[in-house]
């Protein structure tokens, strides 16, 4: 091939992967395929235990940290937030993933979480959600599936806008 046709081809690739990297950075995948939402952790950091069952009828907004991630502590305050926020729009529950408990709780308290807070100490449902990074936030609909997924940081009103989107 001609340097004349592959330069076209670079600029392409170039422009699919700062898309991507913009998508993935931005923390907005867009819609989700509706697949049901599994089982949440049992150990409780922040009563109330909450599971999948207990909420089924509303929004919930499922959202994997720990006290080790960078851009978690960055979302953490938009997170405390959003749970006042939210009223009965949907539930908001914390999922410590792969965490020590000590730690977990140390960062609960340190942002003021009032919120329901699960921890998942060997990473099995992080895992079985198939996380592939920190933080990551699920938006299921009322009948428990899984219709959003945003990676990354979000805020209080990008949380509520895709809410309103899953709807």
């Amino acid at each position: 091939m001609t340097r004349r046709r592959v330069w076209p081809i670079v600029l392409i690739a170039a422009a699919v992967a700062v898309f991507v990297a913009a998508e993935a950075v931005s923390g907005s995948s867009g819609q989700a395929r509706r697949t049901p939402g599994l089982a949440l952790p049992t150990q409780v950091l922040v009563p109330p235990a909450t599971t999948l069952a207990a909420v089924r009828g509303r929004p919930v907004v499922v959202n994997f940290w720990a006290s080790w991630c960078g851009p978690c502590r960055q979302e953490a305050p938009q997170l405390a937030r959003l749970s006042r926020r939210l009223g009965s729009r949907a539930t908001l529950v914390g999922v410590d993933w792969n965490d020590a408990r000590a730690s977990a709780r140390a960062f609960i308290r340190r942002y003021g979480w009032t919120f329901s807070n699960l921890r998942d100490g060997n990473g099995e449902v992080g895992d079985r959600y198939r996380i592939s990074g920190l933080p990551t936030t699920f938006i299921l609909d009322g009948r428990g599936e899984i219709v959003r997924r945003l990676v990354g940081p979000q805020t209080a009103d990008g949380v509520l806008r895709a809410l309103a989107s899953a709807a």
